[in-house]
């Protein structure tokens, strides 16, 4: 792997949901900058606020959702903004966080309609929505649910579904976020989702941010992670009408190469595009080194086409 130093500073935040490795508390009436010249904002909407990073300064949108994580991307957004500085030069990119105070029981779709909501209450009304692990989950559920607010979309390492094997991987997690086991939990997490070769060489870098998790943490990602049981929405997929972008990887531990290719089955009929990666495991997001290269194609793409 090229790069590995700094390949794990944007892992550590990817476990920290898809790429943070702190607390970011920010006042919900304060904006806060940070290394990389981005803004951490607040959105309140009636029922709820969430957080999201701004950065780029494109005249389209370009929203990420992040997969599952143990701590909120907002602490390490630099590296996100960092990480994604190919495409902040044509569009204006916006990581969206996860509402703030979360229900006991949160399921993907409630996630996606307070997303959507948040999505309005900024003043986006077309998007190009790239979604990663349980954050492709929610960006299908968005495409199918909110039509209106999606122009292209972007699946990374995500599934229709969760098959009871699959599931057994996220029921681990929960079970070791219950127990309290911050190192256990982010040594399963790293081995799960990365290229063995990255996972040996990041065991110190995950046993010392294990440490930074709080107790607040674990329930937080206890909630999201069992928000995954039960979605489902394999028979809704075909409704998607607008250019999607399927990237996968054949060696996917967590959700299965198999899922990407049952997306791309099932929307088979539209404008569907899928890229199936070998040996860069269910984070090919941070460790495939075409990857930002790929999704900026295909937006170019489909943009010219218009």
């Amino acid at each position: 792997m090229k790069n590995i130093r700094k390949l794990l500073v944007i892992m550590l935040a990817s476990l920290l949901l898809f790429s943070g490795c702190g607390n970011a508390d920010q006042e919900d009436s304060q904006e806060s900058e940070t290394e990389m010249g981005g803004q951490i904002e607040t959105v309140t909407t009636d029922t709820f606020s969430m957080e999201y990073y701004k950065f780029g300064h494109g005249e389209e949108a370009l929203v990420i959702l992040p997969g599952l994580s143990v701590q909120s991307v907002m602490g390490f957004a630099s590296a996100v903004e960092e990480a994604y500085q190919l495409l902040a030069d044509e569009y204006t990119v916006y990581l969206v966080d996860r509402r703030k105070d979360l229900p006991d029981t949160y399921s993907v779709h409630e996630m996606a309609e307070d997303t959507a909501e948040a999505l309005k209450a900024i003043g986006l009304e077309k998007v190009n929505l790239f979604g990663a692990s349980q954050g492709g989950m929610m960006a299908m559920d968005i495409a199918i649910c909110h039509p209106e607010l999606v122009s292209n979309l972007i699946l990374g390492s995500t599934a229709p579904c969760l098959d009871e094997e699959h599931y057994k991987t996220i029921e681990e997690w929960i079970s070791l976020a219950k127990a309290g086991d911050r190192e256990g939990l982010y040594l399963a997490f790293g081995e799960a989702v990365y290229p063995k070769e990255v996972f040996e060489q990041s065991r110190d870098p995950l046993i010392a941010a294990a440490e930074t998790v709080t107790d607040e943490d674990l329930e937080r990602f206890a909630i999201l992670a069992e928000g995954m049981d039960g979605f489902d929405v394999t028979d809704k997929l075909g409704s998607i009408a607008c250019p999607v972008l399927v990237l996968g990887s054949n060696d996917d531990q967590v959700v299965g190469g198999e899922a990407s290719e049952k997306i791309a089955e099932l929307l088979k009929d539209g404008d569907c595009t899928l890229y199936m990666y070998d040996g860069y495991g269910h984070a090919a997001y941070d460790t495939a080194p075409d990857y930002k290269e790929r999704i900026l194609d295909f937006l170019r793409e489909k943009t010219s086409d218009k």
